[in-house]
């Protein structure tokens, strides 16, 4: 009997145990009922008997405070003290609180619990003086967590959360800053402690259920996916990085955060590691420049080591959370890596536990969901965005789709992404279903109207068929205009409505309406640059240098603008002065790969396939396009044209390991050295154009642009023959390219093959009616072959053009959001 009372009391432990370890409350309070005597009229109880009560009243308040807490999460959340008149079940455990600790009867250990829980009921109240000294009471500065039960941890890590937000407010009546200081450190003390003994807490938790589950204990009626963090458990693990964030201190926020999402993962922290991961982001994004940016496995940069020194985490937490091992783990190798990691993880996460059904009972749910979702697609926009990654981003919002139903905002992102990334027709429709939403989209309306009218655009110059080409143009321009109605005074709606109005060769109007934008936005780029090739369309070359040389004064490392330059100071001044440009283009190229290099950016993005130089104290690097000069548009023809190009020179650059860091940066340098060798050509310099062409064939030999190149050499040599062959190899890279047809067709007619030269000019024509050099060839090209009346219409055609033709076509300035 004696042995059966025994086990039966083991087993009575066990359960108490268990259930305060897991939060099972409600049945925590049938077991405390167990150990209450029945009621009976009072009379002085035994010393054994009195523990017993006492230990059963202190369980019975404990689930009573906890139930009340849940209940009043929200509260909680805004910090709203809970009265013991509002709140019966509070007012009943205070009772049996204090009675147990005015009776003094508890053995130590249950007594100091007793402490700890009614420091949190304290604090709940508002009390926060009377909870720090309940905890210096408890002496929880000396606890250890060595070999205690798992609601042991739970009461620990509650305990230094609690005292840490109570010393938080009560700092207002330190009057001595010295003193404010060792406030401050003390509570940091509390954070990093609790984060600590959380992740402890919740890791040991999911092992002990885990068990409980794979031997089936019929007792056990929670699963860890049932498990729920309290107010203070979220606490503990998120208030020592957002207050270092909130006193500034990013680096050791960072640590933080890094250090939590190291931690081997609970179902119960699924949640908040996503929300972490997105802050991180965040700080990754906004707050750390490139230049300060440190590894997840490196120390930061020596003059933020001495702030990183001091550790707040007590020495006698003698349990640490697990952590992933390092062996094999992928590094970032700057912020903006690490931020889309962090991204992509948390945007599968949001995938993962989205909440679709449009139950009215769920409507609470899929608002939180939904709030969340947004904001991690939010940041992947800013941050693929940067790296020029739309086909993945749109792929990311397509994702989205499932759980955005009327959602505007993420509609409109995939419109963008969509039409960023070339995927023309999709663009057209989700910008259309924007549309539809009317007057329910608010000031986005304006946007959708933008993003169609793009769209347009873009369809306008793919198409290959005149009639098409001036109905998406006239599109494009109504569209355009609805937008500067709804928004008149948005300077980037008015900037490609006179894009669009360049590009219908309505010059007059689109400088009209160009101004205006430069009148809401003096110094935007695009705008300016736009302003200088409509100078040049009507032959004011001297009006448009002023106009560029401006631009470039406010963004000096601009390539896109630089190039523009050239081609103005080439037909306004001659080719020398050109050619001085480009020596300080091929100056400005060597300090971007000098500060890439001395910034250990040179190891290339892993995670994007065509990575885009970073900017470095306003460094940035906007081409023309990466290899057609043709058009600034990089469309789908020259989109495959680049891949092939890219994948063939990938195994010439194999084998060198001089050519380290972004694609987009040799790309470059290959642009300069072809500028400067056409430059040479037009001196008749043709030895130092061969060797210009030779270094940029060094770079990248199969390039469609370097294949041009050698071919004008080769025609400016006299080699006919194998400038054909050179404009025929080219031309099979990038079949799209105006430029080489024009010269393959001249060839071919010189070489006396005009029927051949006749079918590439009017091709090359069909992919770009605008083009007056092809249309004046076409007409050389049909007055040799008698057709003389033909001819005289080509001419007329291209003098018409040439009229209102840039020194580079319109499509140069990006058509994007």
């Amino acid at each position: 009997m004696a042995a059966r009372g025994l086990h039966s009391h083991v087993k009575l432990d066990g359960e108490i145990e268990r259930c305060r370890a897991e939060g099972q409350w409600a049945q925590l309070r049938l077991l405390a009922q167990q150990l209450l005597p029945p009621a009976r009229p009072p009379r002085k109880a035994a010393a054994g008997a009195q523990d017993a009560e006492d230990f059963g009243n202190m369980l019975l308040a404990e689930a009573l405070l906890e139930e009340c807490l849940k209940e009043n999460f929200a509260k909680l959340k805004d910090s709203i003290p809970l009265t013991e008149k509002n709140e019966p079940k509070l007012g009943e455990a205070k009772q049996h609180l204090t009675n147990i600790l005015s009776r003094g009867k508890l053995r130590p250990k249950y007594m100091t619990e007793a402490m700890l829980i009614i420091g949190k009921l304290h604090y709940v109240e508002g009390s926060y003086r009377d909870a720090i000294s309940m905890y210096a009471r408890a002496g929880i500065d000396d606890l250890s967590t060595k070999d205690e039960p798992l609601y042991m941890l739970r009461l620990v890590t509650e305990a230094f959360v609690i005292k840490g937000l109570s010393l938080e407010r009560s700092t207002n009546s330190i009057a001595s800053r010295a003193r404010l200081c060792e406030r401050e450190e003390e509570v940091m003390a509390c954070f990093e402690t609790a984060c600590v003994i959380a992740q402890v807490y919740l890791q040991e938790l999911e092992k002990t259920l885990n068990n409980m589950h794979s031997r089936s204990i019929k007792g056990s009626n929670v699963t860890y996916s049932e498990f729920e963090l309290s107010y203070f458990l979220e606490a503990a693990l998120q208030s020592a990085y957002v207050t270092h964030l909130k006193k500034g201190n990013i680096v050791k926020g960072m640590r933080i955060l890094r250090e939590i999402l190291r931690t081997v993962e609970t179902k119960a922290t699924q949640t908040f590691k996503m929300t972490a991961a997105k802050q991180l982001a965040q700080i990754l994004l906004h707050s750390l420049s490139e230049d300060c940016y440190w590894s997840p496995l490196s120390d930061p940069l020596p003059e933020f080591m001495n702030k990183e020194d001091q550790s707040y985490v007590s020495n006698l937490l003698c349990r640490r959370p697990e952590l992933y091992t390092e062996e094999n783990a992928y590094c970032p190798q700057d912020n903006v890596e690490e931020a889309l990691l962090l991204l992509l993880i948390s945007e599968s996460m949001a995938n993962r536990d989205a909440v679709i059904s449009r139950a009215p009972d769920q409507k609470d749910d899929r608002a939180v969901s939904l709030q969340d979702a947004s904001a991690v697609y939010d940041l992947l926009s800013i941050t693929l965005g940067r790296r020029g990654q739309y086909v993945m981003l749109s792929e990311c919002l397509e994702r989205a789709m499932k759980f955005a139903f009327d959602e505007f905002h993420l509609w409109y992102q995939l419109a963008l992404s969509m039409v960023a990334c070339g995927k023309l027709e999709e663009g057209e429709y989700f910008a259309k279903m924007v549309i539809d939403l009317g007057e329910d989209a608010g000031e986005s309306l304006a946007k959708g109207y933008l993003a169609l009218g793009l769209t347009y655009s873009l369809q306008a110059t793919d198409a290959t068929v005149k009639d098409t080409q001036d109905e998406l143009n006239k599109r494009a321009l109504q569209t355009l205009e609805r937008a500067r109605e709804l928004a008149p005074e948005d300077h980037q709606v008015i900037l490609y409505l006179s894009l669009q109005l360049a590009l219908v060769r309505q010059i007059s109007d689109a400088i009209e309406h160009l101004q205006e934008a430069l009148q809401l936005c003096k110094d935007d780029m695009n705008s300016l640059h736009l302003l200088a090739l409509l100078f040049s369309a009507q032959k004011h070359y001297q009006h448009a240098l002023d106009v560029i040389n401006m631009a470039v004064v406010e963004y000096p490392e601009s390539f896109s603008l630089l190039f523009t330059k050239v081609k103005l100071e080439w037909i306004h001044k001659g080719p020398e002065e050109a050619l001085m440009t480009c020596r300080h283009m091929l100056q400005m190229w060597q300090m971007v790969y000098n500060v890439l290099q001395h910034s250990g950016s040179e190891k290339g993005s892993s995670v994007t396939e065509a990575p885009v130089i970073k900017k470095h104290n306003g460094l940035h690097l906007t081409l023309p396009d990466a290899h057609d000069t043709d058009s600034g548009s990089q469309r789908a023809s020259s989109l495959a044209a680049s891949r092939l190009e890219q994948a063939m020179s990938e195994i010439t650059m194999q084998s060198s390991s001089m050519k380290q860091g972004p694609l987009q940066l040799w790309t470059a340098l290959e642009q300069i050295w072809l500028q400067a060798a056409e430059l040479f050509m037009e001196q008749q310099h043709l030895k130092e154009a061969g060797f210009c062409i030779q270094e940029a064939a060094s770079l990248f030999p199969t390039s469609h642009a370097v294949l041009y190149m050698r071919g004008k050499l080769a025609e400016m040599k006299g080699n006919l023959e194998e400038a054909r062959q050179l404009y025929d190899e080219a031309l099979t890279v990038n079949p799209a390219g105006v430029e080489i047809m024009h010269s393959l067709g001249l060839v071919l007619s010189r070489l006396e093959r005009r029927d051949l030269a006749q079918k590439v000019l009017r091709d090359a024509i069909r992919i770009q009616t605008t083009s007056h050099r092809a249309w004046n060839s076409l007409g050389e090209v049909l007055q040799a072959q008698g057709k003389n009346e033909a001819a005289i219409e080509c001419f007329l055609t291209a003098l018409d053009l040439e009229s209102s033709s840039p020194v580079i076509p319109f499509t140069v300035i990006p058509r994007e959001l």
